[in-house]
């Protein structure tokens, strides 16, 4: 779909909610079906971690310090520390660089800090230090609870490892989310099934369910395993939508379900077009102003990002004003995965574009029976969410 951008410019009335993204780029090991920036430590570099804690919370809190011009007065809603895995640092750590954060921005006081963590790498006593420094959301990347497929994923905590790192983390923090990946190699209907009992049992406020996709660079783009076809797919997912919805848990994103009023803040902000600092090796960042927004991304590697904040004083391999050509796809690509949708108006509170701009669109998607029909509502059908990728592509410029 076409878009005349040209007689149109970005012009906010409200700058959106603002979170802040950290990433952390290491991990006890890489597995072969993950695409994100994250980097397998070395034993014997830099410290006995494999991986120089220190100097990269230094980085850290430095290319923080560069971004504070662009958000002043602005207060900061939600935190989340994603890799990799983050919960390789230590809780000494953790406390030095949320307390030099607070110390930096204006932090909302109840504001949702959440950490991703491997269950290989849980420790009771850490998790309390992780607790008491502030983290009080944890994600824990579970994937599956049966060791064959564990191994077949490359995860390196197994069934009894990944039930004890839930119950560690249910007494340490307010909320706890389950990942949990399906369409695994070598698994079954009722090999799915028993995977959702088992999170279920522990009751947790959130879990996230993933299709196991073959993301292209990866080890299983390259060497594919045997996975289940697509209408064993289905019947997991509709399997999984049916068990969480007796439990009591909202699908209110493709991929996300939780118990009433336990949905992840900062994944809301980002699906609702909000701004974001990123800060960290492969960080991305989205800023609004009143008259346009922008978009940053960091050095990837590790060793690189630090050297460039070190010698250089920034990290930046991109920064740019978003094209008002732009705009109204990436605010539906984000917006329509969210299963009640967004008000209409919402389109222009965040893109500060005017909504004719999607028109075309907006009727297409709804003749195609991808997008509710209520004209106050930009809200994805059962069928548009099933489809989500045609349903997004409409409104690609």
């Amino acid at each position: 779909m076409a878009l005349n951008s040209s007689l149109n410019k970005v012009s906010l009335t409200a700058l959106p909610p603002l979170s802040l993204y950290i990433h952390f780029p290491w991990c006890e090991k890489k597995c072969p079906y993950c695409d994100f920036n994250s980097h397998q430590i070395k034993e014997g570099v830099g410290t006995s971690s494999g991986f120089d804690e220190e100097r990269y919370i230094k980085a850290l809190i430095a290319d923080l310090e560069t971004e504070l011009p662009r958000i002043w007065g602005r207060q900061v809603h939600s935190i989340f520390i994603g890799g990799g895995t983050p919960s390789l640092l230590s809780a000494r750590g953790m406390d030095s660089l949320l307390s030099a954060i607070r110390a930096r921005i204006n932090l909302e006081p109840d504001a949702e800090i959440t950490m991703e963590a491997n269950p290989g790498s849980v420790e009771a006593e850490k998790f309390a230090g992780f607790a008491k420094a502030g983290i009080n959301r944890v994600s824990l990347g579970i994937q599956s609870f049966q060791d064959a497929q564990l191994k077949a994923l490359g995860r390196i905590h197994n069934g009894e490892e990944a039930k004890r790192a839930i119950a560690i983390a249910l007494d340490h923090f307010k909320s706890v989310n389950l990942d949990l990946m399906y369409g695994l190699p070598m698994q079954t209907i009722d090999d799915a099934k028993k995977d959702i009992e088992t999170a279920l049992s522990f009751n947790t406020p959130h879990l996230s369910l993933y299709n196991l996709t073959l993301e292209p660079n990866t080890y299983f783009a390259n060497f594919p395993p045997k996975l289940p076809n697509e209408d064993e797919i289905d019947t997991i997912f509709e399997q999984n939508l049916d068990l969480l919805t007796k439990a009591g848990y909202k699908r209110y994103e493709v991929s996300a379900y939780a118990k009433a009023g336990m949905e992840c803040k900062h994944n809301l902000n980002y699906w609702r077009f909000g701004d974001y600092i990123g800060i960290g090796a492969g960080a991305h960042g989205k800023i609004s102003f009143p008259d346009k927004i922008t978009r940053q991304v960091r050095e990837r590697h590790p060793e690189t990002y630090m050297q460039s904040m070190e010698t250089q004083g920034n990290a930046l391999v991109e920064s740019k004003d978003v094209a008002t050509s732009d705009l109204p796809f990436e605010f539906m690509l984000n917006t329509l995965r969210l299963t009640d949708g967004v008000a209409t108006n919402t389109f222009t509170e965040r893109t500060g574009l005017p909504l004719n701009m999607i028109s075309k669109g907006l009727h297409e998607a709804t003749h195609k029976g991808l997008l509710d029909p209520n004209p106050s509502l930009l809200k994805g059908t059962t069928q548009g969410l099933r489809y989500l990728n045609n349903l997004q592509e409409i409104f690609l410029g």
